[in-house]
């Protein structure tokens, strides 16, 4: 079974990547850019959250709930605007996700990208719920319950750190490297993970 990296850049290439660039008023290349920036910073960010039991459980719980995977079923509609409510759920993931290191990341993708502030604080928020399917459909494909869960996630923030380009997750460096674990080069990471963000950037 392919990672959680795998199945975003799956969904969130190729055409989508138009829509979303056209949702947020942006350049495509530089929406690509602004991508592949903010993935590893939320998969980091998902990952702290669940390094404590009721961390983990309550990523869990929440994905049991709300966030079965069907969403990638229907992404089109979704970065068209027709599922609105699924659009508005983007802040609040957003704000249980990254909590008060929101601006930091935001400003760190902005850095990275060339998009400006206003332009990334309206990509985050369609990331967010994307995000959070391709966690629930894992899980759920997967069986796996809150350890597992914060597993995977320990895994592919690891690999979609090393796989981004260093120029752009240098902007990010103060928020991804907080953890001190000195692994995100593991060439074995990095090579699978660059895999992954190569269909996301077409090659």
């Amino acid at each position: 079974m392919n990672g959680i990296l795998d199945l975003l850049a799956d969904n969130i290439g190729g055409d989508n990547i138009g829509q979303i660039a056209g949702a947020i008023g942006a350049d495509p290349r530089q929406t690509q850019s602004a991508v592949a920036a903010a993935l590893p910073a939320m998969l980091t960010a998902l990952n702290r959250n669940t390094n404590s039991n009721e961390g983990a459980m309550g990523l869990a719980s929440a994905l049991d709930r709300d966030h079965d995977g069907s969403l990638l079923d229907h992404l089109g509609g979704f970065l068209g605007g027709q599922l609105s409510g699924k659009q508005a759920d983007g802040g609040g993931i957003l704000g249980h996700v990254l909590g008060g290191d929101r601006g930091q990341v935001e400003q760190g993708v902005s850095k990275a990208s060339g998009l400006n502030m206003s332009q990334v604080a309206k990509l985050l928020p369609i990331l967010a719920p994307i995000v959070m399917a391709a966690l629930g459909k894992r899980k759920r494909e997967a069986g796996l319950d809150a350890g597992g869960l914060s597993g995977m996630l320990g895994q592919e923030s690891q690999r979609a750190r090393a796989a981004a380009p260093n120029d752009l997750l240098g902007h990010l460096s103060g928020f991804l490297d907080r953890d001190g674990d000195g692994s995100i080069q593991d060439d074995l990471l990095q090579q699978a993970g660059k895999a992954a963000l190569g269909k996301l950037f077409g090659r």
